[in-house]
């Protein structure tokens, strides 16, 4: 092997790709001397193309962060166009344009906006097709906090691996700072974080789990009564998807179905620390007639589809009134595969995890000031 094929070989192991021959950084140059300054010289080269190696990551890295700022922008500006469409022109003496804005987006109601999609990371293989990311609205204790982000990739048998990033920043680099090996296997994308406690459905059972994030132990088991599982009502994309978990202003729900109820959609409220039953609600919308569903405030949303790019949220159903509607939300699947979603009341976002891509988007909520919402 020559001088020349030499440092290519060494270029391409550092993940250099092949260029142009005038433009190799003089390689002919460095190659044509004595065999004696042959080598110093590829040393060089060499130490020269990792160099700029670095940099051109650094500089990606840096890009990345610029575009995810861009997206976020977009999502935000986009949202407040459309809250002034939907919002009509009020001018009355005692009120003001930050009581408006303030009407439409604190507090807890009806759903009226939902942004753009802001991707944060690519899962790296194929067991991260879909599964499971978020963060904690409330998070309890020192060692994590509201930045930490938690992700489990979901395809597989075996499900165990929970993996915690520090914060956001971390999690788009892939950079893990802990990996907790789970107690019990994980059944499909329907588990959630809620104080400081990861809860999830146990593989192939109507137990629920809440298992303490802090000793890595778990503290509570309980079965859902009477609840469908392993793929006997799941939502219209199957993965097993019989009982998905979720949390909102009012506090831990699950979304399941159970033979009485042919398949519709049941709605429970849980005592966190228990796990027990409080109240349950059952609408007249078929499970596996929609793509996915989560709470907020207390109020239960449906989505239409989880492949169509364009699609709506199509249902709501009020716990509160005990009475559901049809509605039509637009809402996107950019990548035509949305196997999860979960809304962070903290952040007012919906996590998802669309066709291996963890994404978020922006609500926007309008206010009913007379709601009782404990």
């Amino acid at each position: 092997m020559t001088a020349y094929d030499s440092l290519l070989s060494r270029l391409t192991t550092c993940g250099i790709p092949d260029i142009p021959v005038p433009q190799r950084w003089g390689v002919s140059r460095l190659v044509g001397g004595t065999n004696e300054s042959n080598e110093e010289s590829l040393q060089e080269a060499y130490t020269q193309v990792t160099g700029e190696r670095d940099l051109l990551q650094q500089e990606r890295d840096r890009l990345t962060k610029q575009i995810q700022e861009l997206q976020r922008r977009l999502s935000k500006t986009s949202l407040e166009v459309e809250a002034l469409r939907l919002k009509p022109c009020q001018h009355s003496p005692g009120g003001s344009q930050q009581d408006d804005r303030k009407t439409l987006n604190s507090g807890c109601g009806e759903l009226v906006i939902v942004g753009e999609p802001m991707s944060h990371k690519r899962a790296e293989s194929i067991t991260g097709k879909y599964g499971v990311w978020l963060q904690d609205p409330e998070p309890q204790g020192a060692l994590y906090s509201n930045n930490t982000v938690w992700r489990i990739d979901a395809v597989g048998k075996d499900i165990r691996q929970l993996f915690a990033y520090e914060d956001m920043h971390q999690f788009s680099r892939g950079f893990p700072m802990k990996v907790l090996m789970l107690p019990e296997p994980v059944e499909s994308t329907g588990a959630t974080v809620y104080r400081g406690f990861l809860y999830y459905q146990r593989r192939q059972s109507r137990t629920i789990i809440r298992y303490d994030l802090t000793s890595e132990s778990t503290v509570t088991q309980q079965d859902l009564p009477h609840a469908s599982f392993h793929g006997q009502h799941p939502y219209s994309w199957g993965g097993r998807t019989d009982i998905d978990l979720a949390v909102d202003e009012q506090g831990l729900w699950a979304i399941y179905s159970t033979d009485k109820a042919k398949g519709a959609i049941v709605i429970s409220k849980l005592d966190p620390e228990s796990l027990e039953v409080r109240e349950s609600w059952e609408t007249n919308i078929r499970k596996n007639t929609v793509a996915n569903a989560f709470m907020i405030c207390g109020r239960l949303y449906t989505v239409a589809s989880y492949t169509a790019p364009i699609t709506t949220i199509n249902y709501m159903f009020d716990t509160a009134t005990n009475s559901g509607k049809a509605i039509a939300i637009p809402f996107k699947n950019k990548y035509r595969y949305n196997s999860m979603m979960d809304y962070n009341h903290a952040l007012r976002k919906l996590f998802a995890w669309d066709n291996f891509n963890m994404v978020t988007y922006d609500l926007r909520l309008l206010d009913r000031p007379d709601q009782d919402t404990s």
